[in-house]
């Protein structure tokens, strides 16, 4: 009887549950009854559509009955991406209102004019829309002349598809398209209802995608880019952006929006700037936004990565949260790490770790984990500030973490060239001194404040959990079918199907309602992602049409002249700077485009260049004054963000440095030989311990003084150039501290002196 109780009082303790729940935001509408279904049914089909077309598997292959009116796979790669951004758009405006709603609900604000005219904004959509649908009947009727096997799309001016395409379809598409996100913004419906702006901008991003599968299908395709691009194009382009940017405002907030914007107010005024910014002619509307919808654009590397790599790994991770795979990660991490002094700090580092390879941002990993974590590590006695700073550092390095890495590794294969578990197996060693960095850094405050671990009745039992490690199979089988050489998408849907079947050895076994559960999921959790990449996609577009890029690297190559490791700091400061605010997927984007290629030219690597930005493009989420994963923690910690921000700076200062590290050493990128490798390795190891003791001003068990502080950090700096002579004189000079604090022992509590003072 007395087992019995013990049993029930340890399941009672087990930490975690609720990680796994799916997180609701402000804006999110939450439908119930009829629209709930249609919803859910929408969003299934459209995660459920991404692996059925990236499996290359239509339902003709299943049945052998051809269906004329289904898609058969595998879709034109255009198509493909305009599908997979319409859709997007679709679920986004009907989930996502323009405002946020309060506890209470919102009232109702709107005016009778309001809502008549947002209902009146669905007469244009049609219109578009049938003339749309006209251009497509038109194009695929065999009645037009064709050129070079591609049918011919005459749409110049004084032409009757001219005048189509402008008063039929361009200007009712940017009435309705412009009208309803003004009305959005001021229109208030209660948030089980949809707003009819809303259904206009969905219809709207449909209305967009059927006008250019139609277009691109001829030869006018060709003409993208240039001055002699369809009008039709830029008035398609144009309303598609917006939506574009409105969703992005919507799903990600305005930080993003700001800097697209200062970009196409760029496009559009370089000709009149000075120096390096300048171009030598304006841009026309119509070029422009006929060469932003392609894919040197929004249709570009971003969306090819968010419509095939990340779309799979979000309903992988949908599949793992209906399997309650993040309990158990996070379960895990308290078993493992819980014991140790400052135990939660140390569970936030674990479970951060593990979580974030399946989460695509920072905050959002923030979030998972930092709600059971925070408060932990302010009841052993982390100072608020302290807590939210360890969780917002930790979730942030998820973000490098192989083998998913977030989304950063499948975008920089999709740029580079360079094959996705190449890039993962460089990922390694980075990854294990950032997280070893900050494992220091909370175990040395942990040290000084004389911090317990977690009592053993506190924790879930470590030989319980062991007994389920069996959920560790699906990320397992994603790892040997990538290095088995299976393709991302074959390695990424058999580790989803793996889940699903692991989850039959669990309490949440995955039946049919829970798999389209997974799927709906998964549909809802992607618009974000796919709406930034997007967003990012049109500074990618304004880029490529400006050469920008191309200016900053002829700065960078000016810079390493006079010194490389200038030029290394003032890319480092832009990638920082673009990455403020954004999250880590559109900041690397960007960062590679403007800051890349100039690395590149300078000589490096084209792996160390991008590892070099994606690497503070990912810092950028604790970096002040602008740092979301910090802003999160504080959220829930309740300290102030600004503190929190440069606490989370502080704790993840090592990270700072490990980038300069594989640029004078790049076998710590795994370029060379095992003997390199393992050195490089252990001395990168040795200096970021080091350099922890020297900012955390705790050495080898016990506190140092102010300049030994400074000569600990000093001989982390002599590890960071990998050559035999420097980490010899680190380790000469880390010997010397040691031997004056513990021979000498210097007051540690004796200040830097200063002149002047009393």
């Amino acid at each position: 009887m007395t087992d019995s109780n013990s049993t029930n009082s340890i399941e009672e303790l087990v930490i975690a549950d609720g990680v796994d729940d799916e997180a609701v935001e402000s804006n999110r509408r939450l439908f119930t009854g009829r629209a709930y279904l249609l919803m859910a049914g929408l969003s299934t089909f459209y995660a459920a559509f991404h692996m059925i077309a990236l499996n290359g598997v239509s339902i003709s292959d299943w049945t052998g009955i051809e269906i004329p009116f289904l898609p058969q796979f595998p879709l034109e790669t255009w198509n493909f991406r305009i599908v997979h951004i319409a859709g997007a758009l679709a679920l986004g405006f009907l989930l996502f209102s323009a405002h946020t709603f309060s506890d209470d609900g919102p009232p109702h604000r709107e005016t009778r004019f309001l809502s008549l005219l947002s209902v009146l904004l669905i007469v244009p959509s049609l219109v578009a829309g049938a003339t749309a649908i006209g251009f497509l009947n038109l194009i695929q009727s065999g009645t037009l002349p064709e050129m070079g096997g591609l049918t011919t799309w005459a749409a110049f001016p004084g032409t009757e598809i001219y005048s189509s395409e402008v008063w039929w379809f361009g200007v009712p598409l940017l009435i309705a398209t412009f009208g309803a996100i003004v009305v959005g913004w001021f229109e208030r419906r209660g948030r089980e209802t949809f707003a009819a702006s809303d259904i206009v901008l969905a219809v709207c991003g449909i209305v967009v995608a059927i006008y250019l599968i139609g277009i691109y299908g001829t030869a006018a395709r060709n003409s993208v880019g240039t001055p002699f691009v369809p009008i039709g194009v830029a008035f398609a382009a144009t309303a598609g952006s917006a939506m574009i940017l409105e969703l992005t405002r919507r799903v990600a907030g305005l930080a993003l929006v700001i800097i697209t914007g200062v970009f196409l107010l760029y496009t559009f005024t370089a000709h009149l700037l000075p120096g390096i910014l300048a171009v030598q002619n304006a841009y026309s509307w119509q070029r422009f936004f006929g060469h932003v919808y392609s894919d040197a654009g929004i249709l570009g590397p971003t969306t090819a990565v968010s419509s095939t790599y990340i779309i799979l790994f979000i309903i992988f991770a949908a599949f793992l949260q209906a399997s309650k795979v993040g309990d158990y990660f996070v379960n895990f991490a308290f078993a493992t790490a819980g014991r140790a002094r400052g135990g939660p700090a140390k569970v936030a580092i674990f479970a951060s770790g593990l979580m974030g390879m399946i989460n695509g941002t920072s905050a959002g990993n923030v979030v998972a984990t930092g709600s059971l974590t925070i408060p932990l590590m302010k009841r052993v006695g982390y100072h608020k500030k302290t807590a939210g700073a360890v969780e917002a550092a930790a979730s942030t390095g998820g973000q490098i973490m192989p083998p998913i890495m977030g989304a950063g590794a499948f975008i920089m294969a999709e740029i580079t060239g360079i094959p996705y578990t190449e890039i993962a197996i460089a990922a390694i060693i980075p990854a294990i001194l950032y997280f070893v960095s900050v494992y220091f850094m909370v175990d040395f405050e942990a040290a000084k404040l004389g911090m317990r671990g977690m009592r053993e009745d506190e924790l879930p039992k470590f030989n319980k959990l062991v007994r389920q490690v069996y959920l560790f199979i699906p990320i397992v089988i994603l790892i040997v079918a990538l290095f088995m050489g299976y393709s991302v998408i074959r390695a990424g849907t058999l580790a989803t199907m793996a889940a699903a079947v692991v989850s039959w050895f669990t309490p949440h076994r995955m039946g049919l309602r829970s798999i389209l559960k997974a799927f709906e999921l998964a549909g809802v959790m992607s618009i974000q992602i796919i709406a930034v990449c997007a967003c990012a996609g049109i500074i990618v577009g304004v880029i490529s049409l400006t050469g920008v890029g191309a200016r900053f690297s002829s700065v960078l190559l000016d810079l390493a002249g006079v010194s490389q490791l200038l030029a290394l700091f003032f890319a480092m400061c832009i990638a920082i700077l673009l990455g403020m605010g954004m999250p880590t997927t559109a900041a690397y984007a960007v960062a590679a485009s403007v800051v890349a290629p100039g690395l590149v030219q300078l000589g490096i690597p084209t792996l160390t260049a991008h590892f070099f930005v994606f690497y503070f493009a990912v810092l950028s989420a604790i970096t002040p004054p602008v740092a979301l994963a910090s802003y999160a923690a504080a959220g829930i910690s309740g300290a102030n963000p600004m503190e929190t921000s440069v606490a989370s700076f502080k704790i993840g200062i090592a990270a700072f440095i490990v980038p300069y590290m594989f640029f004078y050493n790049s076998a710590i990128l795994m370029d060379g030989t095992w003997l390199q490798i393992s050195r490089a390795g252990i001395t990168a190891t040795f200096g970021v311990f080091l350099l922890s003791a020297g900012v955390q001003g705790w050495f080898l068990g016990g506190r140092s003084a102010w300049f030994l502080r400074i000569a600990l950090i000093f001989a982390a700096i002599f590890m960071i150039e990998g050559g035999w002579i420097t980490d010899l004189v680190g380790v000469g000079l880390a010997a010397a501290t040691f031997f004056v604090q513990k021979v000498l022992r210097p007051n540690p509590d004796v200040t830097i002196p200063v002149r002047g003072a009393d």
